[in-house]
């Protein structure tokens, strides 16, 4: 991973610092329902007021197709954003670019904070229009990204705008690159990746990707099931990607040539339908009734997966192992969770999560805490996991074109 500078490089005392984070949380009748992504924002903004920086924050929300909807106003988001930083004023600028913007930043003074109107208002910042970076790097001195959730987006205040203004990576960005090279890039070996989830095809390049990277594999979730019916192994009614079977195959191969183990159910959870309370039972993986679906890992599945914790230094996880939504089936998940808390709180396992489905079954188990780093960054972390490289990232790697500077008083 490419060198990039933090906020332990930057001078910014008295510089008007445009910091681009992700700010699309939920609001329901013009109040934030969710505060988390702004709380773990405000680390980055105390550290820039502390610093005596002019704070002028950018961010997306939404989807309005390139035009202003006042339904998609960052507005009703000030109260949240100044309770986080605690009850500090912030400024609001009902558009991010031209006259309006211009005044805002204007008038703020070192230590002091502004929050831009939705970036998506105009075409050009999904579009990364060179014409509307340059609009707001007007605004700024110094260009710092938090938003590691939308580095895999070529947008303009992510990738044309790092190139225009001196450019950093905030706390947040700092802590998930710093979470992700150590788990793939520079990792203490053995490592372990755990896949889960429902289709192989949509994780195609995942899978490649970390066969190349890791020791071992463990496979759930029913995509597991693709792979035990590639291998010959019936499965029932289960969830099945039959026509996948080829690539699974193809997949298992090479994982052989990579000297990658791979962990496959060995047992499973079984009942006739996805729901609460009903009948269940735990079948060796070549016992599958044709008339009953395979919902969670086995207990002996479990345990084998719980041993080969034991003998890994670094974890990656993407994707339950079961249909945790639907009691009892989030049993095999929750008791991996727990093994990765305990050997992660312990010192023995450097422990990286990521993606919606695996947030959620970690909440489910209470563990969300407990890991080294979860990623709630979405797509971003599961477009580094096949390997791609995100244009946020790779911006803030290179150098500035030029330093746009120009006077906005």
């Amino acid at each position: 991973m490419a060198r990039f500078r933090t906020l332990d490089d930057i001078d910014v005392r008295g510089k008007r610092v445009l910091l681009r984070a992700d700010l699309n949380v939920p609001v329901k009748d013009g109040v934030v329902t969710d505060a988390t992504r702004i709380e773990r924002l405000a680390p980055t903004i105390e550290t820039l007021i502390e610093k005596g920086a002019k704070v002028v924050l950018m961010s997306h929300f939404g989807r309005p197709n390139g035009r202003p909807n006042p339904a998609f106003s960052l507005r009703p988001l000030v109260g949240s954003l100044s309770k986080a930083i605690g009850g500090r004023e912030v400024a609001f600028a009902s558009d991010c670019i031209g006259n309006e913007a211009k005044q805002v930043v204007a008038a703020l003074r070192p230590g002091q904070v502004a929050l831009l109107e939705n970036l998506r208002f105009h075409k050009g910042e999904e579009e990364n229009s060179p014409d509307f970076a340059r609009a707001l790097a007007e605004l700024g001195d110094v260009y710092v990204d938090d938003a590691f959730s939308a580095a895999h987006r070529a947008h303009a205040s992510i990738a044309a705008l790092a190139h225009l203004l001196p450019a950093a990576a905030g706390k947040l960005m700092e802590a998930e690159l710093g979470a992700l090279n150590a788990a793939l890039e520079s990792p203490a070996r053995p490592v372990l990746a755990l896949v889960g989830g429902a289709k192989v095809s949509t994780k195609l390049d995942l899978l490649r990707f970390v066969i190349g990277k890791v020791d071992v594999l463990a496979i759930g979730g029913a995509m597991a099931n693709t792979l035990l019916f590639a291998q010959g192994t019936e499965v029932g009614r289960s969830l099945t990607e039959r026509d996948m079977a080829d690539n699974a195959r193809r997949l298992l191969a090479f994982a052989q040539e990579r000297n990658c183990h791979v962990i496959l159910p060995e047992d499973a959870v079984i009942a006739a339908q996805l729901a609460s309370g009903t009948s269940t039972r735990a079948v060796p993986i070549d016992m599958v009734p044709g008339d009953m679906m395979i919902l969670d890992i086995g207990p002996k599945t479990v345990a084998r997966i719980l041993a080969a914790l034991e003998e890994v230094r670094t974890l990656v996880w993407n994707g339950p192992l079961g249909a945790f939504e639907t009691p009892p089936f989030d049993r095999g998940t929750t008791a991996v969770a727990k093994k990765v808390a305990e050997l992660t709180g312990a010192g023995k396992l450097l422990s990286v999560a990521g993606g919606g489905d695996t947030v959620a079954a970690l909440a489910v188990a209470g563990m969300t805490d407990q890991l080294s780093y979860v990623s709630t960054a979405g797509g971003a972390f599961l477009e580094w996991l096949e390997g791609r490289e995100l244009p946020g990232v790779a911006a803030l790697a290179a150098p500035a074109q030029a330093a746009v500077t120009g006077d906005v008083a």
